[in-house]
């Protein structure tokens, strides 16, 4: 028997780190109670740092290692996990943008974006926004830019195979 969470939506918020005297908040994630996939969420600070020589390299900290600031990279890894004996067909995985981090980029092409708070979906470059116009007084519809996301959204397009682990990831910049 194949499992199918195609109407499960899973959704996994940030680790806690404080941001400029605000803290994200912590990691939850919400999966249909007899659903043999768990998911877990790892959250990174990305910073170029310089050796002895002066030859700079990416590093990846722990928010509790160093003081988040404004304008770190962030990158954001969700680990989903199928402990069950069976595939589990149309998993989908949906996180929210903290109000703290501008969104950059999600590693996967077949994740979809929200810029509407989870009403509807698609590419960024394909989606609208709607927003006054220059004396604030008509409504007008503009490109979605990366500072509107809100959601980012996986539905796994093939089933996530008995034991196994895979990861999704998408890349922040805090405000």
């Amino acid at each position: 028997m194949k499992f199918n969470y195609a109407k499960t939506v899973c959704a996994v918020a940030l680790a806690a780190i404080s941001v400029a005297g605000g803290i994200i908040p912590a990691a939850h994630a919400q999966v249909k109670a007899a659903s043999p996939v768990t998911l877990s969420s790892d959250v990174k600070i990305e910073r170029t740092v310089a050796d002895a020589a002066g030859k700079e390299t990416s590093k990846l900290f722990t928010p509790k290692d160093v003081a988040v600031v404004p304008g770190d990279n962030i990158v954001f890894t969700l680990l989903v996990s199928n402990t069950g004996a069976e595939p589990a067909a149309g998993f989908r995985a949906t996180n929210p943008m903290p109000a703290a981090v501008r969104f950059v980029s999600v590693a996967e092409a077949w994740a979809d974006v929200s810029v509407d708070g989870g009403a509807s979906w698609g590419k960024l470059a394909d989606l609208k926004v709607k927003t006054k116009d220059a004396a604030g007084t008509a409504e007008v519809e503009r490109a979605a830019s990366a500072e509107d996301v809100t959601h980012v959204r996986w539905i796994f397009p093939d089933a996530i195979a008995a034991g196994s682990k895979r990861t999704v990831s998408y890349r922040g910049v805090v405000k």
